[in-house]
């Protein structure tokens, strides 16, 4: 419970933090948010990835606005009950306005607040470090009520807005070398993803879901880190670490992709079965990040570029596996329940590797009925038997795929 008094305090305090923040590069997502719709607009995503900046974009927009903070320390204890103190002291400030609720998933029932507000014609911006907290109690009362939007790090191209340098190969190396977290972009120093690694690990998977092996839940998450673009299955992750029970370790790798830390990508199969029992492949919700917390000391380009194709790909798309058949094809798009688009990524085709990339994609999409594919190479141009070969700079710059 918190003081009325206490409430209105840390309401000024945070307006003038908020207004006195650099709106800094435009996000390419700002356009999609739309404050007009009788719909909260719920952005999620991983913490300082530039949810707070986003949303005083989108405040730019409107006349007047309410905004709370629900991370500051200040307000800890505050619970559902506390609505109507912070909805009146909110009234003190302006008579009517857009509700801009930041890491609001620290308050138990927050939905209950919402909806009534939502019914009442109020408008609402939401964001949110967890991914399951947000869907599960927007699967109950705000159902209909709602539209979701995943905020990642900096794109390619939101990098080359802020850095100012020229679109290439150069730039581009440098990118997947920083990655995209905007406080490490702008000040380059390791330890800021370092403490982004613990803040993650500890906040939002051992304290959240109250897990007592907390060192072990670390291993697995630098283990996962340093193995991006590869295979692994929760069978092999409950053997060597030694925590006994598969569904255990499933648990695990699952809240550390609800607080995008990571992602998992499932084979392709129409069979939902052989989905669940085959490995999966891991990658980092930034290369940057990984890079910083992972136990290998000598970086795979090869492996980093693929991370950076899929984050590309998930910016886009929701559904994406990976193929295998006779030969491998790194990703399928799905769309509207179809295998759409195939895409392999190949640091640097050679006489060694070309007949397996070539043909793992043409594999993919002949077995699927896929009619567009793109080999995504490093520094690469060309067309090989009707196959189009992109440099990931100039692909990840396409307006279209």
């Amino acid at each position: 419970m918190i003081l009325k008094d206490q409430l209105l305090e840390i309401i000024q305090l945070q307006r003038k933090e908020i207004e006195s923040m650099a709106t800094g590069v435009e996000r390419e997502i700002l356009p999609d948010i739309d404050t007009r719709l009788p719909h909260a607009a719920i952005i999620s995503g991983a913490r300082r990835c530039g949810k707070s900046t986003l949303m005083k974009q989108i405040m730019r927009k409107e006349k007047e606005y309410y905004y709370f903070n629900f991370e500051e320390p200040m307000a800890a204890g505050f619970s559902v009950t506390d609505f109507a103190k912070l909805e009146e002291a909110f009234r003190k400030s302006e008579e009517k306005a857009v509700y801009f609720l930041d890491e609001i998933q620290n308050v138990d029932e927050w939905e209950r607040f919402v909806r009534r507000k939502l019914d009442a014609g109020e408008k609402f911006v939401i964001t949110g470090s967890n991914a399951s907290l947000l869907s599960k109690e927007l699967g109950t009362r705000l159902t209909g009520r709602h539209i979701t939007y995943t905020l990642f790090p900096f794109s390619y191209a939101e990098f080359l807005l802020l850095s100012g340098k020229k679109e290439g190969a150069e730039s581009f190396e440098e990118y997947l070398g920083k990655g995209g977290f905007p406080e490490f972009l702008k000040y380059g120093r390791a330890e800021m993803l370092h403490e982004l690694f613990n803040d993650i690990i500890t906040k939002d998977v051992i304290v959240r879901h109250k897990i007592r092996d907390g060192k072990t839940v670390r291993n697995i998450a630098v283990f996962l880190l340093s193995n991006i673009s590869r295979e692994f299955s929760c069978n092999s992750l409950a053997k060597t670490f030694g925590i006994g029970s598969a569904n255990t370790a499933v648990s695990y790798v699952g809240y550390m992709e609800e607080a995008f830390l990571l992602f998992t990508v499932p084979v392709f199969s129409f069979s939902l079965k052989k989905q669940q029992v085959n490995p999966r492949k891991v990658y980092a919700i930034d290369t940057g990040f990984s890079a910083a917390n992972s136990a290998s000391f000598s970086a795979d380009k090869g492996r980093i570029l693929e991370n950076a194709v899929f984050l590309h790909l998930r910016r886009k798309f929701k559904e994406i596996f990976y193929f295998k058949g006779k030969r491998e094809c790194d990703f399928i798009v799905k769309e509207k329940g179809k295998a759409e688009y195939a895409v392999q990524s190949c640091l640097k085709l050679d006489e060694d590797n070309m007949e397996r990339e070539v043909e793992g994609l043409k594999e993919a999409m002949k077995t699927l009925g896929i009619g567009k594919g793109v080999i995504v190479t490093l520094a690469q141009e060309d067309s090989i038997e009707g196959i189009k070969v992109v440099p990931a700079w100039k692909w990840m710059l396409e307006r279209k795929r």
